[in-house]
């Protein structure tokens, strides 16, 4: 679920407390939180909803001046299904300070050796290679980045978000740089020669 930098401030708020959108299913589930820029929206109720249920209420709640301009933004589709999503709050990103965190100790390279031996299981020393690779080439687009490491940009880029579930990795507007905690972590793989 992609939510908009004025919907974000709006929640940040608490003007913004609603969102509709037609899908499929949800993509996104009560009780978890959904990270953003400005730090995880934590989601509430996600229900099916009567678009004739929607009210000049609701749509000041999802930052909508009425009822007709939320409809009017929301996606056609007549096989998708109308929700109603809740949000209650936002929380901070905890990647973020994680990221911070250069002094790697041997608890902490023990647990990302092994989580790098799991992933790589298939192709030995493939996420290693992309802290190299990041590393050598900050603010490179991705789609340049996965050519060289030989690999789909979508794998590419689903392979740097676990990356940077660890707090290894930042995103920028053009591909990526290492945060402290990825610098120290490629030290160690030189050192290790890993």
């Amino acid at each position: 679920m992609l939510l908009k930098q004025a919907t974000l401030e709006g929640i940040a708020r608490g003007d913004i407390v609603l969102a509709f959108r037609r899908w499929q299913r949800p993509t996104v589930i009560s009780g978890t939180g959904l990270r953003t820029a400005i730090g995880v929206v934590r989601i509430g109720a996600v229900e099916p909803v009567d678009e004739a249920a929607i009210s000049d209420s609701d749509a000041h709640a999802a930052g909508y001046a009425d009822r007709a301009a939320l409809i009017g933004d929301l996606r056609a589709g007549a096989d998708l299904t109308l929700y109603r999503i809740a949000f209650d709050g936002i929380e901070a990103d905890t990647r973020l300070a994680l990221r911070q965190v250069a002094d790697l100790s041997d608890a902490d390279w023990h647990a990302l050796a092994a989580r790098f031996a799991k992933w790589d299981s298939a192709a030995p020393g493939y996420f290693p290679s992309i802290l190299r690779l990041i590393g050598q080439n900050p603010e490179m687009p991705a789609a340049v980045l996965a050519e060289r490491l030989g690999v789909e940009k979508l794998k590419f880029k689903q392979d740097v978000r676990k990356l940077k579930e660890l707090g290894l990795t930042e995103s920028l507007a053009t591909g990526y740089r290492l945060s402290p905690r990825g610098g120290a972590a490629l030290e160690k793989l030189r050192e290790h020669r890993l």
